[in-house]
């Protein structure tokens, strides 16, 4: 009980010293402050980025492999005309892998490019048409909010039909129901049958507000499917349990058979998993929390630099009344966590204002600038721990030296 009154003591002398100094304290402050603002909003943001990437790659399915031409991460050590020189995915694969693949919950073909669409005296650029097997919707849930999507016999015979985004819709009918009407795609007329929910646009660019989904067959009619510049991808969706290593060397070993390749020939055929695009990302974002860190740590310092400065002076000013203290029984401990205590909080208070400034922040760039940013638990603990830190690592040289002071000449300083 006697060590908790002495702390209590110690706190409040600490307090009534910050409240007398008002000046002094708010210089002592802007450090601390900025150190912590600078730091932990480079972590709040790389996190909020993060966060956003992650989910817009998690959209795009974690069980998913796309068979493709073109690596997402291109080995630096193979030519780039081999990459070149391989031949698309082609329907005739697509098939086979149907058939043959037994750990695939859905495969589907995609096959588009940008486009021009007209309806009537309207037209829209740099939509996106977009050919698409039945299955598709079974790998990527499109959300309908009028019509319906493509059945599997429209599919297979590759009739004129297609669903549209929310932005086609809006820019080529305006209030006019598109259900059953006829829009041109290159030419070619297409009948509306669905209509998709307005989704927005992810952090990566994406969205199917803007796209036009189509049989395949239908699109190969604008769309080269063995064209070496085309982007036909065969995406394989795993069964439930079923890992995506498992369902990758199943694709290599029947894609492989299909191209008839000898044992010790190189694949001439991609399989992209979402991975791949969060390991680039892993190293990207390593190196901003660093620099954000290093940034932070030296303004801290510097907060952290002028913190001991401010206690050298406290301690200096009230030289009289440690001696007064130290004559009246005070203990040295109780000395040292008097001025330990005044370090620690005018850390924490200052760390305080910058991580509200923070908050803040995160409010406005989410309602304002409409890019969802948060303040999470893991880094309102490092701004708390760092300024606590900082404190006791500022203030135990001025503290140490205050509670060694000898009475009798301490009160003769004055």
């Amino acid at each position: 009980m006697l060590y908790l009154r002495l702390l209590k003591e110690s706190l409040f002398f600490a307090i009534d010293s910050l409240v007398v100094n008002k000046l002094r304290t708010i210089l002592s402050l802007l450090g601390i402050t900025i150190g912590i603002f600078a730091m932990v909003s480079v972590f709040t943001m790389v996190d909020s980025l993060e966060n956003n990437i992650r989910s817009s790659i998690s959209s795009l399915g974690d069980n998913v492999i796309y068979v493709a031409k073109m690596p997402w991460d291109f080995d630096p050590n193979q030519p780039w005309w081999d990459y070149i020189r391989r031949p698309q995915p082609d329907l005739n694969e697509f098939r086979m892998l149907k058939k043959q693949i037994a750990n695939a919950e859905a495969i589907a073909m995609v096959l588009g490019g940008g486009t021009t669409v007209k309806f009537e005296n309207n037209s829209m650029n740099n939509v996106e048409g977009t050919g698409v097997t039945s299955e598709y919707n079974q790998i990527w849930d499109l959300k309908i909010e009028k019509g319906r999507y493509i059945t599997e016999l429209e599919s297979n015979s590759g009739r004129p039909v297609g669903v549209i985004g929310a932005d086609v819709a809006s820019g080529l009918f305006g209030s006019t129901n598109p259900i059953g009407k006829k829009l041109k795609i290159k030419g070619r007329k297409l009948e509306v049958i669905g209509i998709l929910e307005k989704e927005g646009e992810s952090i990566m660019g994406q969205t199917n507000d803007r796209k036009i989904f189509m049989p395949l067959q239908f699109a190969r009619n604008f769309y080269n499917l063995k064209s070496r510049n085309s982007n036909a991808v065969i995406m394989v969706r795993a069964k439930d349990g079923v890992g995506n290593e498992e369902l990758k060397d199943e694709l290599t070993g029947v894609m492989r058979s299909l191209r008839k390749l000898k044992p010790k020939v190189k694949n001439d055929f991609a399989l992209n998993e979402m991975s791949m695009l969060s390991q680039g990302f892993d190293a990207i974002f390593g190196v901003i929390n660093i620099s954000g860190f290093v940034i932070g740590i030296f303004s801290i310092l510097v907060g952290g630099f002028s913190i001991a400065n401010i206690m050298f002076v406290s301690v200096k000013e009230r030289t009289s009344l440690i001696g007064i203290q130290k004559s009246l029984g005070a203990k040295n401990f109780f000395i040292l966590f008097q001025f330990l205590f005044e370090s620690v909080f005018l850390c924490l208070i200052g760390g305080a204002v910058g991580l509200f400034l923070i908050f803040l922040g995160t409010l406005a760039m989410t309602h304002i600038f409409d890019f969802p940013t948060a303040l999470g638990l893991n880094n309102i603990l490092l701004g708390v721990g760092l300024s606590a830190g900082i404190g006791i690592i500022a203030g135990i040289i001025p503290s140490y030296q205050a509670s060694r002071l000898d009475p009798v000449e301490a009160i003769r300083a004055n």
